[in-house]
């Protein structure tokens, strides 16, 4: 199914959500890479206040590229970055902050499975390598921080962006996980070569 979603969306959209749907988002994004995590987590746990509330938006896993440009940021690529990096993490991160939208590539673990499934939320797949087609669907950057100690792709950056996608849910609240299914379909497949070839 193909959903337009107005962010924050809440947990009982978010549950309705399966592994093949696609989206587009329109709203408040904001990117945390592995450093973005734990700088987070560390505020969290000595319950110091984040100057943005994460609840709100969706969840980028990017280092975006960013150029000033009359006083004001330009992104000129926002592509996604490696999820399984934030495996070790993420549910902890999840529990914390509640993002019902987690935006990547490559998809997640376990841990970060159950946590979607505790919380209400979905793990959705942006295409790699299509930064400069995800720069365009973002209208303007209503903040950054931590620049200076975490450096420009580690920084958090808050993106209003417009009909963001398409992005494809693989990981639901259900306990759907298109990496399992597609894992099994390979080692079929695998099977059924090795075989015929006699290896």
């Amino acid at each position: 199914m193909n959903r337009t979603l107005e962010l924050p969306v809440g947990e009982t959209a978010v549950r309705e959500l399966e592994v093949g749907d696609t989206l587009h988002v329109t709203g408040r994004v904001f990117t945390a890479r592995d450093e973005a995590h734990w700088h987070m987590l560390e505020m969290h746990r000595c319950g110091r206040v984040l100057p943005f509330e994460p609840a709100h938006m969706a969840l980028f896993h990017c280092g975006p590229v960013a150029r000033a440009s009359e006083g004001e940021w330009e992104i000129v690529a926002a592509g996604p970055t490696t999820s399984i990096r934030m495996e070790l993490f993420e549910d902890s991160f999840l529990e914390a902050f509640r993002p019902r939208i987690l935006i990547g590539k490559g998809g997640m673990g376990e841990r970060t499975q159950a946590a979607l499934e505790r919380i209400g939320a979905v793990y959705v797949h942006y295409t790699g390598g299509a930064g400069a087609l995800g720069a365009r669907c973002i209208e303007r950057v209503e903040g950054v921080h931590w620049l200076e100690e975490l450096g420009m792709p580690e920084a958090v950056w808050i993106f209003r962006v417009r009909l963001f996608g398409p992005l494809l849910v693989t990981m639901d609240s259900r306990g759907g996980n298109l990496y399992e299914r597609l894992d099994a379909n390979i080692a079929e497949n695998t099977r059924k070569i090795l075989a015929r070839i006699g290896a």
